[in-house]
């Protein structure tokens, strides 16, 4: 499955996963009653072969599908590196499966037939993580977008800072004079959108800027 289009954070998405056409419907008229935009597949092939959209978005997933199971297609997504929430469905479900499921970072497990209210309360469960997720990934895209435009120089006074040597003994260590420093000092706090050093600190943290060549 490939990134599309970004519409925006607010937007969300469910994605059904049931090999029964009823099901399927029901689950559709339900998500969209309250807002939620839904995509319909009737096998995990079909899933993957659709566009995911860079929001967030959770799984709507049954435990038994045709060709692959529902639990092996949790266990391919997350060696794809696709992060979506799931929640599962069955209509057979036993202990051991909901306990593998859960233990491999399901939302909910849900036995047929389910209150309409659970399945809402899962989906908008995992929506809002999937929220939070796609925002914190955002943010450290941009981070590092912003450090990319730094000069070799002003990476290497970020370094320093944020180890929390003083302007004098960072010239020290790049045989810099200190008014060079703090001239490099003043472009990267500009460049990295920052006044602080403790928002700095955070930024370096968030980065893993753990040497001068990071």
């Amino acid at each position: 499955m490939t990134a599309g289009s970004n519409p925006g954070p607010s937007a969300s998405t469910v994605y059904v996963i049931d090999d029964d056409d009823a099901v399927r419907d029901a689950l559709s008229g339900l998500f969209r009653s309250v807002g939620l935009h839904v995509e319909l597949f009737a096998s995990a092939r079909q899933f993957l072969q659709g566009k995911l959209p860079a929001t967030p978005s959770c799984l709507v997933l049954d435990i038994r599908l045709p060709g692959v199971s529902g639990l092996d297609f949790q266990v391919h997504l997350a060696k794809s590196n696709i992060q979506m929430p799931i929640v599962f469905m069955t209509g057979h479900g036993d202990v051991p499966m909901s306990v593998r499921a859960m233990k491999a970072g399901a939302i909910d497990f849900l036995t047929k037939p389910f209150r309409e209210q659970d399945m809402l309360d899962a989906v908008f469960g995992a929506l809002e993580k999937d929220r939070l997720r796609w925002e914190t990934d955002q943010e450290a895209a941009t981070l590092s977008a912003l450090y990319k435009t730094l000069t070799s120089r002003e990476k290497e006074v970020m370094f320093f800072v944020t180890k929390g040597l003083m302007n004098k003994q960072i010239a020290g260590e790049m045989g810099l004079s200190e008014i060079t420093v703090k001239i490099h000092r003043g472009h990267l706090m500009r460049k990295m959108a920052v006044r602080t050093l403790p928002d700095l600190v955070r930024i370096a943290e968030r980065l893993g800027v753990r040497s001068v060549n990071r």
